[in-house]
């Protein structure tokens, strides 16, 4: 058995406060949800191993609080992020609306070009929907980015939103390679391998 990460990944979660993000990143790498889930304060980080495609990607996965008042953590927190997670909620537009406030900010500190983008419309086991399907591939596709409707609380499509997010960074070497070489890490998958296979959330564009 070969246990050599291939690379370690910096992910992003951005988004309106409230969306949740939190709830998605919990469900992802400890497979918990907690509906009382409190706002997140300032930045938090977790660390998951993932095999996709037979490579191994340790990544080290940003979240950041909604609010305006943290926005001063800005540039430290993108900076070399190979991948971002854009969330809103299909049950509020307002948090549709403001997608693109968080693209300016990601062109203005990002220092990739190349960085892949993932939009996420989560919370769609609730049923007052304000946005449809439809919406979010629009969006989604005018701006380049991977498309998945995602329920952090009942786990459809949050396993294969990270896990497609990771496959295409793997697909663009020069978001990954030059920050391999040289580094020879070595670590074992020490938490649990992902289950895979993606049950037709996914629109690849």
């Amino acid at each position: 058995m070969d246990d050599d990460v291939l690379t370690t990944l910096k992910i992003l979660i951005i988004g309106e406060s409230g969306v949740g993000k939190s709830s998605l990143l919990l469900r992802f790498t400890d497979d918990t949800f907690d509906p009382e889930l409190a706002a997140t304060i300032g930045v938090d980080f977790k660390v998951k191993t993932i095999s996709v495609d037979g490579n191994k990607a340790k990544l080290a996965i940003w979240d950041t609080a909604g609010q305006e008042r943290f926005r001063t953590l800005t540039p430290s927190y993108y900076r070399g992020a190979q991948g971002v997670i854009l969330v809103y909620d299909v049950t509020r537009r307002d948090t549709f609306a403001k997608l693109d406030n968080w693209l300016n900010e990601l062109e203005t500190y990002c220092t990739r070009n190349d960085l892949v983008k993932m939009l996420v419309g989560n919370k769609i086991d609730k049923e007052n929907h304000e946005l449809d399907r439809n919406e979010g591939l629009k969006f989604a596709r005018k701006h380049s980015m991977l498309f998945i409707e995602a329920s952090a609380k009942t786990r459809d499509g949050v396993q294969c939103a990270f896990e497609e997010l990771v496959e295409k960074i793997i697909q663009t070497p020069g978001l990954w390679e030059s920050e391999t070489q040289g580094r020879g890490v070595q670590l074992s998958d020490e938490e649990g391998h992902g289950r895979g296979g993606c049950g037709g959330y996914c629109s690849v564009l």
